[in-house]
């Protein structure tokens, strides 16, 4: 993985290099853009220094900054608004920093088909800095946007301001006070790993609060409710749906044994091999009147099939009132911090790559993965966060 990290970068540099050589040849690696005398003389003067460096030495300059600090490069001169713009470079960023966000949903979700793309070679990737070649330009994957959209420091700037429903709705909510959002909380996450979800939450009154005394009436035996109250302004409710009881839990768990969900009949697969899922009468009916969704995904797995996950994830959501409005909060969640797991064949999948193979970016509904550690709840009020502004609960506090 090393060498071929390092094989990247000689392609990025030597991409770099060709397309200074080609259209900086003049004056020491810049070129006459129609400019006067003095204004010439003033862009060598602010930014001469850092274009004489050679093309390695500058693309390692670029690696140590944040997006927003290469934008600005880009806005120095005309040349480095042409190097930052490099398809190559943009490509490389995505690779590197993707698995280090913590949270993506969809809004931002990248394209992730660009990076199986092969990579294009050194003269395609000059080819597209021409002027008037549009065709080629078009054609081309548009690294530096996608990046930009997924990164959580730049996404902001990319979310669409509220549409004009959505200012009534907050305002008739002034006049109707609505109902404790619910939420139906799922997944193979809830009973995989080795600290509880459930039992965290119950006891994390610091950081969540409980509205009130939980609730010991279980729907036949899989899952209870559970009321908090979000930064002591908020209420919300969580129905939690394990797919057997306790016991079995636990008898299952100490024997390394799989057992059959209760949640789900299975009825089949369809013709893209994808298991048929049926709910249960009293979870079909919980996903009827639930305002959303929670989907605990366990990202310490290493499995490969995924058909499964995604396959229930779709049933519950279609069994909704109304399907395609309710939305989907999926946490990835590791037992513990990776500091403490360094040492273990235990490692967290990035949030990106959950979206993808839960095939996340097909579904019509609103949602979001957000990077979760179970022991500490890193992640949890982040994702909880969108989840209420996603259902119309207005929130008084300035967290994103």
């Amino acid at each position: 993985m090393a060498e071929k990290h390092q094989q990247f970068e000689s392609v990025i540099i030597r991409s770099l290099r060709l397309f200074r050589d080609r259209y900086f040849s003049n004056k020491d690696g810049k070129e006459d853009f129609m400019k006067t005398a003095a204004e010439q003389d003033n862009e060598e003067k602010e930014s001469g220094f850092l274009e004489s460096l050679p093309v390695g030495v500058q693309f390692q300059i670029m690696t140590f900054l944040s997006p927003s600090d290469i934008c600005r490069l880009g806005a120095t001169s005309q040349y480095w608004r042409a190097m930052v713009r490099d398809s190559l470079l943009w490509r490389y960023f995505l690779l590197r920093d993707m698995p280090g966000w913590s949270s993506i949903d969809h809004v931002s979700m990248p394209n992730l088909d660009m990076l199986d793309a092969p990579l294009i070679s050194e003269d395609e990737s000059l080819d597209d800095r021409e002027e008037g070649d549009e065709k080629e330009r078009e054609i081309k994957f548009d690294y530096m946007s996608e990046y930009l959209k997924g990164c959580p420091s730049c996404r902001q700037k990319w979310l669409p301001s509220r549409p004009t429903y959505a200012v009534m709705t907050s305002f008739l909510q002034y006049i109707v006070r609505p109902s404790e959002p619910r939420y139906a909380m799922f997944g193979p996450g809830m009973e995989q790993l080795d600290v509880s979800l459930v039992t965290r939450l119950v006891h994390a009154h610091d950081m969540l609060p409980l509205a009130t005394t939980p609730s010991r009436q279980q729907i036949n035996a899989i899952g209870s409710g559970i009321s908090f109250m979000f930064k002591n302004q908020n209420k919300f409710n969580i129905l939690t749906l394990y797919s057997t009881n306790r016991a079995e839990r636990e008898r299952a768990r100490v024997e390394q044994q799989s057992i059959r969900s209760k949640l789900f009949t299975v009825e089949g697969t369809n013709d893209s091999g994808y298991p048929v899922y049926s709910p249960t009468p009293h979870v079909q009916l919980v996903s009827q009147v639930v305002d959303g969704f929670i989907y605990v995904a366990n990202a310490e797995s290493d499995r490969v099939d995924w058909k499964a996950e995604i396959s229930q994830i779709r049933v519950l959501l279609n069994c909704a009132a109304d399907p395609t409005s309710r939305p989907l909060l999926v946490l990835s969640c590791v037992s513990r911090e990776q500091s403490e797991t360094i040492n273990t064949t235990k490692h967290r999948t990035p949030c990106v790559y959950v979206a993808k193979r839960l095939n996340l970016p097909q579904l019509s509904n609103p949602w979001m993965v957000q990077d979760t550690v179970v022991e500490s709840l890193s992640g949890f009020l982040d994702g909880i966060s969108w989840l209420l502004r996603s259902s119309g609960v207005k929130l008084h506090d300035s967290s994103p």
